[in-house]
């Protein structure tokens, strides 16, 4: 994910283009016989580039609709149909696919299929042309029909008629590894418009000594400290929290993208007309990172897809959290950034989470121990006790509306989705309060805000801020203008000679 990030903070298009590869490997490593891993895993390191064809023309991201088969034959499979709006479809090595095994389908009529296009008869694939997309617009989007062919048996991965159930998995962590293009891209309109505020001179003054702008460049660095926060709580629950991925992954998934595109949009209105131009600043690199990352929301599961599965969960997470029920190693490994992670265990992934999530149900006891450490060292200041109490009444609160959410089949009212979007806020809160608890010299150096306090209470105010708290509602915006100060008037790093931009030593 910090080598996904690193590469969508320069170019968001050449991130997501790459990126791919990870996606249409992870079925393999999730489902894969080692074999299969290693002859993939091989051409990988040989520079193959991996697609994964899911989504057909007229069905979307239903994928129990999709009409693309596979029917047994002496030797093994043969295969028919085009799969659409695949990235990498036409310029890709090799394809994962998404087959119907079954006439009647369901969940236990699909499988998936490692293709590799340089073993077929030229005569038996063709490509749908590249689509003419707003953004991302030097990746390759298009499409690929199959005529007939034909497959052997070691093409199959996992087991006939699990496809639906690897894929779902396999999105559990692409899901995740998502939020790094969304991180990429806040990273590169940070930088930009961080070094545009401070070189930009009205009146003679800078840009960001207007209080206007340094309050909106101060609660934009305030978003992408939290949106931050969920991506390393979220990468680091793959390998300690894997059983509840299927709740961080859809939480995180459907949070990232949505703020970050807030974030950009914020960022655009300091920029003014210099964000649309593409001659005047920065070679009209803010305007095509915006395009870009338009789309991210919408891979592996739009923003309403992974609320939908999030919905699916709330009669679970709503018991788990009056139980107080915690996986407290998980968790303290998850929030303890110095812990390494151990490997990652596919066979751990589930559907569905039997634990919920421990981050939010923990949250009691964070809040308990915020306040034993005010009253006792006196190190964190009452108003911010105040913040984590109210949190905590808030997300008490809302598992009180879940429990009483009843969903019927093949409806879901629009509360349902409300409460779904409030529940990924207070899983970012819970995130930064875990963090800072557990890692607060670490979250110091991984922002780049030298004040561990003023990093926690930028991300409490941001998120009850959205929560609608009362703790924030008289002056909490101020510490805005405080991280907008830290933000914009860093000492260089320790063992560098030339100082990168303030930007650059912000957010790189």
């Amino acid at each position: 994910m910090r080598l996904l990030r690193t590469v969508a903070s320069y170019d968001l298009t050449v991130a997501i283009a790459h990126g791919k590869t990870f996606l249409g490997g992870a079925s393999v490593w999730v489902a894969g016989d080692i074999d299969q891993a290693r002859w993939l895993a091989a051409a990988i390191g040989k520079d193959s580039v991996v697609s994964w064809g899911l989504t057909e023309r007229n069905h979307g991201a239903d994928l129990l609709a999709s009409e693309v088969t596979a029917v047994r034959t002496g030797t093994g499979w043969r295969l028919n149909g085009e799969k659409w709006l695949i990235n990498n479809a036409t310029r890709g090595d090799i394809i994962c696919v998404l087959a119907r095994t079954k006439a009647a389908g369901g969940p236990r009529g699909f499988s998936l299929f490692l293709v590799d296009k340089h073993s077929l008869p030229a005569d038996r694939y063709r490509y749908c042309p590249k689509v003419r997309t707003h953004g991302i617009r030097g990746a390759d989007i298009s499409g690929i029909g199959f005529d007939d062919v034909d497959l052997p048996e070691t093409a199959l991965v996992g087991g006939a008629g699990e496809g639906i159930e690897i894929v779902l998995k396999a999105l559990q962590l692409t899901r995740t590894a998502c939020t790094a293009l969304s991180l990429g891209a806040t990273d590169h309109a940070l930088r930009i418009v961080g070094d545009f505020v401070q070189e930009r001179q009205l009146y003679g003054r800078q840009l960001v000594e207007f209080p206007r702008v340094r309050r909106i460049f101060g609660e934009v660095c305030a978003a992408s400290l939290v949106i931050d926060a969920v991506s390393v709580v979220a990468g680091r629950s793959i390998q300690n929290l894997t059983e509840e991925l299927s709740v961080v992954s859809a939480v995180s998934k459907a949070f990232v993208p949505t703020v970050a595109q807030e974030m950009i949009g914020k960022l655009g209105e300091l920029l003014g007309a210099r964000g649309f131009l593409t001659d005047v600043y920065a070679a009209g690199a803010f305007a095509k990172l915006d395009r870009d990352h338009r789309v991210v929301g919408i891979f592996d599961g739009s923003t309403v897809v992974n609320r939908n599965a999030l919905i699916d969960q709330f009669a679970n997470l709503s018991r788990a959290y009056h139980r107080g029920q915690v996986d407290e190693q998980g968790l303290s490994d998850t929030a303890s950034l110095e812990h390494p992670s151990p490997d990652l265990d596919p066979k751990q992934l589930a559907l569905l989470s039997k634990t919920g999530c421990s981050l939010i149900q923990s949250l009691p006891r964070a809040a308990e121990e915020v306040r034993d450490l005010a009253a006792g060292a006196g190190r964190i200041p009452q108003h911010v006790v105040h913040m984590v109490d109210e949190l905590e009444e808030i997300v008490t609160d809302l598992h009180r509306e879940m429990t009483a959410h009843r969903r019927l089949p093949q409806r879901v009212p629009a509360e349902a989705f409300e409460l779904a979007e409030r529940y990924e806020v207070c899983f970012a809160a819970a995130s930064c309060l875990h963090l800072w608890l557990r890692s607060e010299s670490a979250v110091a150096n991984i922002s780049h805000v030298r004040d561990s306090m003023l990093w926690l209470q930028a991300c409490l105010t941001w998120t009850l801020t959205r929560l609608g708290a009362v703790s924030v509602a008289d002056g909490g915006a101020g510490v805005y203008d405080a991280l907008a100060d830290a933000m914009t008037r860093l000492p260089d790093r320790p063992g560098t000679t030339a100082a990168p931009s303030r930007s650059e030593a912000c957010f790189s």
